[in-house]
């Protein structure tokens, strides 16, 4: 019974314990067994339940073949404190369940979270608006824009003859707002979320993640204050760890090169040094992933088989995470991914591998859960073995999400078009948004959209008086060749166009004159010379 893949969605983390409770109750194998001198029917031992619920876990998609027979020990507590398993007397409500003989059994009914009662999805959401191109403000303007009155003459003809002038439209003069740091950090946050919710493939956040806990200035301060190697700089020293902790850090990752405290190295050092850096975690009172983003990177949990989505959703995800949490996350993260591959450091646990032990050790420490009530250990381990084994994308600066949002910003602050009242020769273009259209459009819009004014311009030039014979035909034959259709409409005959245009005056041939020579003509004679 590996049960079904618990998808992404509100509530997750409840489905994914009920479903487990379910699964528990209905594969359980269930023999009889004898304890206190007696027989006990429908009943096993705690020995057995770890076998099987063990089992089932590592197959199970919802949690993977990465838990540990620990972790299924420690649930099954949860499930004996949470009367969903009880000893053979009827006691419960502690967590004294144990890997031995000790026989337990089900109650009539096995308690399930309900889940909570959901507001119907609307169209309002409450994100923060996102701030538009168009919000603009409206300056005061006349009732009418003064126009000159446009002649088409030959000085006109001249300045633009290739250009359609048509009539401009009354327009008003609009300005930009001011883009304020508040409208910023506002942009940041929705795009932010609106990105998360299109990479989990969710039609809506409730139950996921409340907007109103999103600090707009976290995800400002995780994308823009980092060093070359992308972990996050504070403004503020006193949030960061304390020294002695990163020294610790230090000489774990760099072993054995990496004690800068000059104790001596005696046998067993390396343990102390990871048993400092361990409780010092521990202690922590909320996780670095914090109780209020638990129900979001538990769905993250169910794309993990699609490495870069899950990857992508991580980088987003942790850009909410307070800048403090966000950089020692990255630091542990870190370590515990050169501990792994560290061959020259010895064994920190003479029992299981250093992998398992460092996600076991700090997995509590990444995620975890408000309630008691909860599958977060199991959860913790399949996220955390992941992010360790990709931390080198999971914590860096999601590029898709930056690019959006410099574009939007770059959008809103780019110059504004003003239209220019009295100017008839300025070009007046009012606001639009354009769509892509064929050549044929294209062509045809061209045509139709400049035959009017170009048939204007036409007539004017065979009205205008002021032109001599010859600068008319010079013209008429450029717009003849500049706009051949248009030319060919007006004038479709010979005839048409010869009764317009006027007529060229019959260039006389020189007549012939006859030279009549009073002498022959004679070869040169020098009759003086030109020596002085």
């Amino acid at each position: 019974m590996q049960g079904r893949i618990i998808g992404p969605g509100p509530y997750r983390a409840t489905k994914l314990w009920n479903e487990t409770i379910q699964l528990f109750r209905g594969g359980m194998p269930l023999k009889r067994h004898w304890a206190y001198f007696r027989s006990y029917d429908k009943s096993f031992t705690g020995s057995e339940a770890v076998d099987w619920l063990h089992e089932l876990l590592k197959r199970n998609n919802n949690f993977g073949p990465d838990v540990t027979r620990y972790q299924t020990l420690q649930l099954l507590r949860k499930f004996m404190k949470n009367h969903v398993i009880e000893d053979i007397k009827g006691r419960y409500g502690k967590e004294d369940f144990e890997d031995n003989g000790q026989v337990y059994r089900f109650p009539p009914t096995s308690p399930l979270k309900p889940l909570p009662q959901r507001p119907p999805i609307s169209e309002n959401c409450d994100l923060p608006r996102l701030i538009r191109w168009d919000d603009c403000e409206e300056l005061p303007q006349p009732e009418k824009v003064p126009m000159k009155p446009l002649v088409l003459n030959s000085e006109t003809w001249n300045k633009r003859h290739s250009i359609a002038i048509g009539e401009v439209h009354e327009c008003k003069l609009i300005r930009r707002r001011d883009i304020t740091p508040k409208q910023v950090d506002q942009i940041w946050k929705s795009m932010t979320i609106a990105h998360l919710q299109r990479v989990l493939g969710l039609k809506t956040m409730d139950g996921v993640l409340d907007s109103k806990q999103v600090n707009a200035k976290h995800i400002i301060h995780n994308v823009f204050s980092v060093n070359k190697t992308g972990i996050v700089i504070l403004k503020n020293k006193a949030e960061d760890m304390p020294y002695w902790v990163l020294s610790a850090m230090k000489c774990l990752a760099n072993w054995p090169n990496g004690s800068e405290t000059k104790q001596p190295m005696y046998p067993g050092f390396e343990r102390d040094v990871f048993r400092t850096v361990a409780e010092y975690f521990q202690r922590l009172k909320e996780p670095l992933l914090t109780f209020q983003l638990y129900e979001v990177f538990v769905n993250i949990l169910s794309l993990l088989q699609q490495k870069d989505v899950a990857a992508e959703a991580l980088q987003v995800c942790s850009l909410l995470v307070p800048p403090a949490s966000r950089r020692k996350l990255q630091l542990l993260l870190r370590l515990m991914a050169k501990v792994c591959q560290n061959t020259a450091l010895p064994p920190l646990n003479d029992a299981i591998t250093t992998r398992t032990l460092m996600v076991q050790t700090f997995s509590g420490c990444i995620l975890g859960s408000a309630e008691e009530v909860d599958l977060d250990e199991l959860l913790a381990t399949k996220l955390v073995t992941f992010m360790m084994e990709h931390h080198d994308r999971v914590l860096t600066v999601p590029s898709t999400l930056h690019r959006l949002v410099e574009d939007h910003l770059s959008q809103l602050r780019r110059v504004q078009i003003k239209y220019a009242g009295a100017d008839a020769d300025a070009s007046l273009v009012s606001p639009s948004y354009c769509r892509q259209i064929s050549r044929a459009e294209f062509e045809e819009q061209r045509v139709s959209g400049s035959q009017e004014p170009m048939q204007g311009l036409l007539e004017g030039l065979i009205a205008d008086t002021e032109l001599t014979a010859k600068d008319k035909r010079k013209r008429l034959k450029q717009f003849q060749k500049s706009y051949p259709e248009i030319y060919r409409g007006r004038f479709p005959t010979a005839e048409s166009e010869a009764a317009v245009l006027p007529e060229k005056p019959s260039r006389l041939k020189p007549q012939l004159m006859l030279l009549t020579l009073k002498k022959p003509f004679q070869p040169f004679q020098r009759s003086w010379s030109f020596r002085a």
